[in-house]
């Protein structure tokens, strides 16, 4: 029965010592000279006293250790201000870059669709259209010149023919009033002569 309680009793004082051992760590490991502001906080909290009066808890604060806890948290203040300042102003230096960037993009897209219009494009009399129109209008003129040339071609042996057939009446007529104007005077030659022998029968009679 003593063994079991010494047992209990040294057992007791090892997690006490334990126990003790592991807050002192903590604590020596709080410090407001290092640290984030919770931890000095909890070093604060833990190096306070407290008392009661009229049944109310206080704490008891070192002076120059609240002192140096408000000149940290000052400091941590005017730090993350500092980085919200320098924050602020990268982001409206990267805001200024994209707004250039974008206003680039904006004139490049421009040129890239403008060289695109103009090599998709041509200049016809003056006016730009697209290859499909001037194609078209080209092809269309082509074959327009080619009809009109067709059909002068047309008319061309067409007036030939006509001309051809107009040669050909005129020399049949020129033939027709050469064999009239031929029988023409030989009929005069012949009534001329028949004149002439019925006057010298009329003479030979007297």
């Amino acid at each position: 029965m003593k063994i079991l309680k010494l047992v209990f009793i040294v057992i007791s004082l090892l997690t006490f010592n334990l126990q003790f051992a592991q807050e002192k760590g903590e604590t020596e490991n709080l410090s407001l000279d290092n640290g984030p502001i919770s931890s000095q906080f909890d070093f604060i909290a833990q190096k306070s006293g407290n008392y009661r009066a009229d049944g109310v808890p206080y704490e008891v604060v070192k002076e120059s250790n609240l002192i140096k806890l408000r000149k940290n948290v000052l400091d941590s203040l005017n730090a993350v201000n500092k980085k919200t300042i320098e924050l602020k102003a990268t982001i409206a230096e990267h805001e200024t870059t994209i707004s250039s960037l974008n206003k680039k993009l904006g004139e490049t897209t421009n040129n890239l669709a403008s060289v695109t219009e103009e090599k998709d494009s041509m200049s016809f009399l003056g006016i730009a259209v697209s290859k499909g129109t001037y194609n078209t209008l080209l092809w269309s003129f082509i074959f327009g010149l080619l009809g009109l040339m067709l059909f002068f071609m047309y008319k061309f042996r067409r007036s030939n023919v006509l001309t051809q057939e107009a040669k050909t009446a005129l020399t049949e007529v020129e033939e027709e009033f050469e064999e009239h104007r031929r029988r023409a005077l030989e009929r005069e030659q012949r009534i001329s002569r028949q004149l002439q022998d019925e006057i010298n029968k009329y003479k030979k009679q007297k």
